[in-house]
């Protein structure tokens, strides 16, 4: 069975009008549970990997936002989703830097994209043009960044001593206040007007996302086992 074709499953506390948002929040859940609990994010949050993992993360992040942000200058043109693409959450830029400064200016030579990340950005640039599956994959990319992503970044500076350079994919300084800008790209969200199809579409994409990503950090896991304790 295609992916697409799935069933979404919604919790019964969750209207099926309720808004996008918030389908898209309760929809993901149990994946979203599942990729934050992978081994590899356990491992490196808890300190039991090295700055190399965490080079070898930014360089599958640079493939996957590099594809994302493709998409969003295709969506920026669509009448409807025009207001979800925000310059403030651009992030490619800035993982550039990160690299440069990981990896040294070669680091296009130096990094590996990985298998499941190639499947992530295929996928990426197979559907991010339509719009209801391009605000799926932005919603998990974007909002986790603002919320899960800046403890990501504490973590990084608390365990393997980093500062500012190398972690800048985290820093949004054109975003003043992240909660009142997180409303809003709900908001902005909420009022795609999508179709009861496009919705559910919308909705397993981003379960989608999920199982990619989830799927990029067992390679990860794979490449970078960490020490036993």
């Amino acid at each position: 069975m295609n992916m697409l074709d799935r069933e979404v499953t919604m919790p019964a506390a969750v209207a099926l009008d309720a808004p996008l948002s918030a389908l898209l929040r309760e929809g993901t859940r149990a994946e979203h549970e599942q990729a934050e609990n992978e081994g590899f994010v356990s491992r490196l949050m808890s300190g039991g990997l090295d700055v190399a993992a965490y080079a070898d993360l930014a360089a599958q992040q640079h493939a996957v936002y590099t594809a994302l942000e493709e998409a969003s200058a295709v969506v920026r043109a669509d009448q409807r989703g025009t207001g979800l693409v925000f310059d403030e959450l651009t992030r490619v830029p800035a993982i550039e830097r990160d690299l440069a400064y990981l990896h040294g200016d070669g680091w296009r030579e130096e990094i590996r994209v990985l298998p499941a990340t190639e499947t992530y950005v295929a996928r990426l640039r197979d559907v991010g043009g339509d719009l209801p599956r391009y605000a799926a994959h932005a919603y998990t990319r974007y909002l986790g960044d603002l919320s899960g992503g800046q403890i990501v970044q504490r973590m990084m500076q608390r365990h393997y001593g980093m500062g500012v350079a190398g972690l800048e994919f985290y820093d949004f300084p054109e975003i003043v206040k992240v909660k009142p800008f997180k409303d809003l790209y709900r908001e902005r969200l909420d009022g795609l007007a999508l179709s009861a199809e496009e919705t559910d579409v919308a909705v397993a994409e981003a379960q989608e996302a999920f199982r990619l990503n989830r799927a990029v950090f067992v390679e990860l896991g794979e490449r970078h086992p960490g020490v036993s304790r």
